[in-house]
């Protein structure tokens, strides 16, 4: 087939633009290819994560409702070290504590909540299972701990939970001006129709003194 001057200058460029680029384009071609490739593997690999984590959990919250505690430690230990990483790690670290404590092992309780506070991306895990801990170290009478348990930073909303657990801990171990200055702190972060704002000025007024 003949070509004329003009398709044999075409031509010629074609060859030395291929000739000085095509390394080049072959492998950016390969690097978007292996890229879309593994972001697909990422996702079926999280889609299978989940799927099995749930299914996991289910188990989980059928062996709490049963008070099986021996299925409990078992789902929630697989929970940790397999699907630590989904959401239903630290769901599973608050269900099965609960089931622990309302089989009489508060003690048993700690580790699932100290996971959640260290592992828990979402921090409203980490507040929930804080709140709770420090319940528990309140009842064994480590005030203490349980102050050290709320000592963070950015309570954010859970502000009033904190300030009304502190001044629990606070009471308890007899220091009621300090008690007093929590439960007022909890009274101004509560919002006015909260549930727990009249358990909290129960408690405060029990105290007595003028508020702050």
């Amino acid at each position: 087939m003949a070509y004329n001057l003009e398709e044999q200058e075409q031509l010629e460029n074609l060859k030395a633009f291929w000739n000085r680029y095509g390394n080049f384009i072959v492998t950016l071609v390969t690097v978007i290819a292996l890229s879309i490739a593994g972001w697909r593997a990422w996702g079926w690999y999280q889609e299978r994560q989940a799927a099995q984590a749930a299914a996991v959990y289910e188990t989980l919250r059928e062996a709490a409702e049963e008070r099986d505690v021996d299925r409990v430690r078992a789902a929630a230990g697989q929970l940790f070290d397999e699907y630590g990483g989904t959401v239903y790690g630290p769901m599973a670290a608050l269900v099965a504590a609960s089931a622990y404590v309302e089989a009489g092992d508060p003690k048993a309780a700690k580790m699932p909540l100290q996971w959640a506070i260290e592992n828990a991306e979402d921090e409203r895990f980490r507040h929930t299972a804080r709140l709770r801990l420090a319940s528990i170290l309140l009842d064994e009478g480590a005030y203490d701990e349980g102050l050290k348990t709320l000592d963070v930073e950015s309570p954010g909303t859970f502000l009033g939970l904190y300030e009304d657990r502190r001044g629990d801990l606070l009471t308890a171990a007899g220091r009621y001006d300090e008690a007093r200055a929590a439960y007022d702190r909890a009274l101004a972060a509560l919002g006015p129709n909260a549930a727990l704002r009249s358990v909290v000025r129960l408690k405060r007024d029990a105290l007595g003194g003028a508020p702050a």
